[in-house]
């Protein structure tokens, strides 16, 4: 009986080393299968080895070699060695069917070793041959038919979505059809059970389940999973459990509100969020995999639905009814007190997750509505109303802010890609808005700002927030992580048709970070006396060096977009799919984090405002902590002529001033470092039409300041 025990051990440490066993194949897969069935009681010494040990035994060393032979990671010797146990077990001994049996096991570390293995074991045969295995097929579609929470639905759960995501990561996509296509009616009959539109029977008669929270989790990994199996259909029809998420999407929003599992919620609004925002499976997706750009037919009916549901269950007091749990950290939940306050801190990731998936929802209907000839534009501000109140009862920095613009910067600091999601979502409901709103620019930029929803405020916010810092930006826009290049094509195309709402949003907002405007009254009489200093003005010179990039880090030998493919856009007709880059990694690559950075560290820029009339230089001292310090001399200042405008001018229109000079900066140096790396043939992508954005905006600023530094100098 210690043989038994002795053989397993030794087979498994061969495996691992890369040699081969020295008993026979068929030897080894005897025992393997007798410890599986619990057929060998082994007597070690004076202890016993339990079934349950041997079961665990067993089944990890058959999941070890057939994971290894999917992988081709074994010698010759050792991978005819393996198929041939595996060819023993499977064809002489059927194993499967066994294997397939603990899947209800009440030990759950043997359910869930069996299903791995289950798992490993499919997706070889799927690879080898392209056919499903008959009992794992037979056994989960049972499961998903008739059983209630539990180890088994557990098992069945997890062994499919691990099945699906592996196949989905080899992207082939004729074995994922035949996938889906086996479990699509069982897999709508579950959710139909598990993800009620109502509270019924049924749902609370599962919620008392132990098991329910488990296998809720476990159904919405498998939801999202068939979610991005979705994107890569092109314009085939996709089956409707591949759609579930959007179909059930109502279902998913009452779970959220009524659960009283805090895992629950947050995983659902998760789920919900990437779904909204395209992004399902990005966690271990490959990138090639969820890029192909082509939607299926119901796509955009799809994702209309739920927004739908959304802004229907908002309406319905949604918000008032999600419950955000208390901050978490490694251990579990903890009470932790905020600064000058008695409540818990709120948990921002479920804070961003409502925020997004209610804007993105908000956009969404929008430009459904405008395609209907809808006008939305009365009701848009109320589901941002909503919003803020939901945010303020559990944010305290938001109750004390009087310019709601600031939020994204607040809500969304910690998080690069979702603080882009939103700054874009909120671009898109501002510009649709607009059109459809019929008010002046005072009166459009006065609603925006007590709405939280001013472009320009979002955009100097935000280069507030990274101290005006150029060489973040460059890693935004090299970066596949966010949609920064979508966000600022588009804003840029904005701010250069409309500069002076730009410098009235700058008239509220100070270089240091507060605001200085106490209401969008402020910004909407700045915009109007604003309006005297816009002229006409001879051009500017650029020349100089630039900074080195610091949060450049990209890895060595990577392109994100095939370079001599890229072509230049036209920056008057730029559409989102236009600018995204195309993710792809290529072994022969010309394009490297480490080169840009040595290319970037002996680039500067300085900017002179020069006139006709007098050659002197006008110089700005740096007045703001967030200013480069004075020690910096090689790094340039934007120089124009705040000293003799000092006693002259208001306090509103030095800050003014300094913010907008602070801006243009920023882009200018941008403009410049990437107009190198380009040259160089070091930038992924074609920016042509970024680089002819900037200059405009560039351009613009000198146009509407000449006339102010005429007037001080007389």
């Amino acid at each position: 009986m210690e043989e038994h025990f002795k053989c397993l051990t030794d087979a498994y440490r061969c495996f691992l080393s890369g040699s081969r066993p020295d008993r026979s194949a068929a030897d080894v897969a005897a025992v393997m299968f007798g410890g599986l069935c619990g057929l060998v009681p082994v007597q070690l010494r004076e202890e016993r080895c339990t079934e349950a040990e041997m079961i665990c035994i067993s089944v990890t060393l058959l999941e070890k070699i057939t994971s290894s032979l999917t992988a081709q990671s074994l010698p010759v010797q050792l991978t005819l060695y393996s198929e041939e146990v595996l060819r023993v077990l499977f064809g002489d001994m059927n194993l499967m069917e066994q294997l397939v049996h603990h899947f209800q096991a009440e030990d759950q570390i043997i359910s869930h070793l069996a299903a791995k293995c289950a798992s490993a074991c499919v997706f070889f045969h799927l690879q080898k041959c392209g056919m499903v295995c008959p009992f794992w097929q037979k056994k989960c579609t049972e499961a998903f038919h008739s059983s209630p929470p539990g180890t088994e639905l557990d098992a069945c759960l997890w062994s499919v979505t691990d099945v699906l995501r592996k196949t989905l990561k080899e992207s082939q996509q004729g074995i994922l059809g035949k996938l889906v296509d086996t479990f699509d009616c069982s897999l709508c009959a579950l959710c139909l059970k598990l993800l009620p539109e109502k509270n019924e029977d049924c749902l609370d008669s599962f919620a008392h389940s132990r098991h329910w929270g488990t296998t809720i989790c476990l159904l919405l990994d498998l939801l999202e999973v068939l979610s991005a199996s979705s994107l890569i259909c092109g314009t085939r029809v996709c089956l409707k459990s591949q759609r579930i998420t959007h179909i059930r999407s109502a279902a998913l929003l009452h779970m959220i509100s009524c659960s009283s599992e805090g895992f629950v919620k947050k995983r659902a609004l998760l789920l919900l969020k990437r779904t909204v925002l395209q992004k399902v499976g990005e966690d271990w997706a490959l990138g090639e995999v969820l890029s192909s750009g082509l939607k299926y037919e119901n796509f955009s009916s799809d994702m209309s639905m739920l927004a739908q549901s959304v802004l229907t269950a908002v309406d319905n007091n949604w918000l008032h009814s999600v419950q955000v749990e208390p901050a978490a950290f490694f251990g579990g939940t903890r009470h932790t007190k905020m600064m000058g306050d008695e409540g818990q801190k709120p948990d921002c990731v479920m804070l961003r997750a409502v925020s997004l998936i209610l804007l993105k929802s908000i956009e969404l209907h929008i430009q459904t509505a405008g395609a209907k000839g809808v006008d939305s534009a009365t009701e848009v501000y109320g589901y941002l109303q909503r919003l803020w109140g939901f945010l303020k009862r559990y944010c305290t920095q938001l109750t004390e802010v009087t310019h709601l613009c600031c939020w994204i910067s607040l809500l969304f600091g910690e998080q690069d890609d979702d603080m882009m999601e939103a700054a874009k979502a909120a671009l898109s409901i501002f510009l649709n808005h607009r059109l459809r709103s019929g008010l002046d620019d005072g009166a459009a930029f006065a609603a925006a700002c007590a709405s939280g929803c001013n472009p320009h405020c979002h955009f100097v916010l935000l280069l507030q927030s990274i101290s005006f810092d150029h060489s973040i930006l460059l890693d935004f826009l090299i970066s596949v992580e966010t949609c920064f290049l979508e966000y600022v094509l588009r804003y840029l195309k904005y701010l250069r048709d409309n500069w002076q709402s730009f410098i009235a949003a700058c008239g509220g907002i100070s270089v240091s970070g507060s605001l200085t405007a106490s209401s969008a009254d402020v910004v909407a009489r700045a915009y109007k006396s604003e309006g005297d200093h816009v002229e006409s003005s001879s051009s500017t010179q650029v020349t100089g060096i630039n900074p080195p990039v610091k949060r450049l880090s990209l890895a060595p030998e990577v392109r994100l977009v095939e370079y001599d493919s890229s072509d230049e856009s036209d920056p008057d007709n730029i559409e989102d799919s236009d600018v995204r880059p195309r993710a792809s990694v290529c072994e022969k690559s010309r394009f490297s984090g480490m080169d840009v950075q040595q290319e970037t560290s002996g680039l500067s820029v300085s900017i002179r405002q020069t006139q006709t009339e007098t050659p002197t230089a006008l110089v700005v001292e740096p007045k703001s902590a967030l200013e480069r310090k004075p020690e910096d001399s090689s790094l340039p200042v934007l120089q124009c002529d705040q000293t003799l405008c000092a006693n002259m001018a208001p306090l509103s229109e030095q800050v003014t001033f300094e913010t907008l000079t602070k801006t243009v900066f920023c882009l200018s140096e941008l403009r410049v470092v990437v107009t190198r790396l380009h040259t160089k043939k070091l930038f992924p992508y074609n920016p042509s039409s970024l680089l002819k954005l900037l200059a405009q905006v560039e351009n613009s600023y000198k146009q509407s300041h000449l006339q102010p530094f005429n007037k001080c100098r007389r």
